[in-house]
């Protein structure tokens, strides 16, 4: 059997005009790594939504993950929540097992 090693996934879905910041804060928090996607549709409080026909970059979603040591995890999330606050968005923070444990 493969060894794993238990880490925090840390998924972020917000709007892309706030990617840069939150690509600058995750690298002034010395985040090892991080992945960005677009979001293609979904659907929320304010009802469904897709990204087809948009306009523009300020109704599209996009998701953020990145995989974490559970010790750093209150303190990143802290600061991303400062970020996301007052805008949409959700965060997530899930147990994962990874199989290369120095890689975050």
């Amino acid at each position: 059997m493969i060894e794993t090693f238990t880490k925090k996934k840390l998924e972020i879905v917000l709007e892309r005009p706030l990617l840069n910041r939150l690509l600058d804060l995750l690298d002034r928090l010395e985040v090892s790594g991080y992945t960005a996607l677009p979001a293609l549709a979904g659907r929320g409080h304010d009802g469904v939504w897709r990204r087809e026909g948009m306009v523009g970059e300020a109704g599209q979603m996009i998701v953020v993950f990145c995989i974490l040591d559970g010790d750093r995890i209150d303190a990143v999330l802290s600061e991303v929540r400062e970020l996301i606050t007052r805008q949409i968005g959700i965060v997530t923070v899930t147990d994962v097992e990874v199989v290369r444990r120095d890689h975050f």
